[in-house]
């Protein structure tokens, strides 16, 4: 089982002067930690939750993995998940490609379809209907691909319509995985099984785990796309180290289960949450088989 740092918020220190070494601080435990991934969010404004509200410290997500990738020498890095919304497709293509080529490699396009509208009506971006944002997420995967093939030719799609699809330099070693994040069945699973080399679930429970899976395992029937071929992964926004064991049994029922990653969320000062995570948290999850 891989174990993977998502960096979700800026808060802590208060000092924004903070943030930036706070952040190499971090990255720097996880590295040692042979942590597998390193995520933020692709947000604007804070998420308004039980633990935050919008007008907390936030960054634009590509921007910080451009200073992770340079802090660090092994980590995949990617957004959690970048929204389909706010970046036109030709440019997210190049942008992903420019952070995997500065990374030596170490890209990966997490990508869903976006939901916050109080970060799109504050800051303009168009809000359109649910079913468009999923036409517009499948035609988005679709041009990140013919970018980073041999194709670069027009792209003629309903929302989004490309000249030519050039993007040079290419990525080091072929297209960056592609992870699609959500759990929905209908739209989101389906397009895992089409196009996904990787997808990312909330840890909701094992039972509901499971019968995402299945889902996705019918749909990869359906489209005639190995089952096993998809990297599975899951977002544990459960206490981790104030329950441990608990953690640790999670982890062990999801990996029976198939799931080959588990990401975690400081709930504290991040160089703290990280240090305890490296010490007492990381080889137990490497050990699980």
């Amino acid at each position: 089982m891989k174990l993977g740092l998502h960096y979700w918020n800026y808060s802590t220190p208060a000092d924004p002067a903070l943030i930036a070494p706070t952040l190499a601080e971090s990255v720097r435990i996880a590295e040692q930690a042979e942590i597998a991934s390193f995520t933020v969010m692709d947000h604007y404004f804070q998420m308004e939750t039980g633990q935050s509200v919008a007008d907390e410290p936030m960054l634009e997500g590509y921007t910080t993995l451009g200073y992770v990738a340079a802090v660090s020498q092994r980590m995949t890095l990617g957004l959690m998940v970048t929204g389909v919304m706010y970046r036109h497709p030709g440019l997210l293509a190049k942008i992903v490609t420019s952070l995997d080529v500065l990374s030596g490699g170490r890209a990966r396009l997490g990508i869903g379809a976006s939901w916050y509208e109080r970060e799109q009506y504050g800051l303009g971006v168009p809000v359109v209907p649910v079913a468009e944002r999923f036409e517009r997420l499948e035609e988005a995967i679709r041009i990140c691909l013919q970018m980073w093939s041999d194709d670069n030719g027009p792209f003629r799609g309903r929302h989004y319509q490309l000249a030519e699809t050039l993007c040079v330099p290419e990525p080091i070693g072929g297209h960056p995985p592609i992870m699609i994040g959500g759990g929905g069945e209908q739209k989101t699973l389906l397009l895992v099984a089409r196009y996904g080399d990787a997808c990312n679930l909330f840890a909701t429970g094992q039972e509901e785990v499971a019968h995402k899976l299945d889902v996705l395992r019918a749909h990869c029937a359906a489209e005639d796309r190995d089952y096993d071929a998809i990297i599975k992964t899951v977002m544990y926004n459960g206490p981790v180290l104030d329950k441990p064991a608990a953690f640790l049994a999670d982890a062990e029922a999801y990996a029976a289960l198939g799931i080959s990653e588990i990401q975690v969320l400081p709930d504290r000062h991040p160089v703290s949450y990280t240090h305890q995570i490296a010490e007492r948290i990381a080889p137990a999850v490497a050990a699980i088989g």
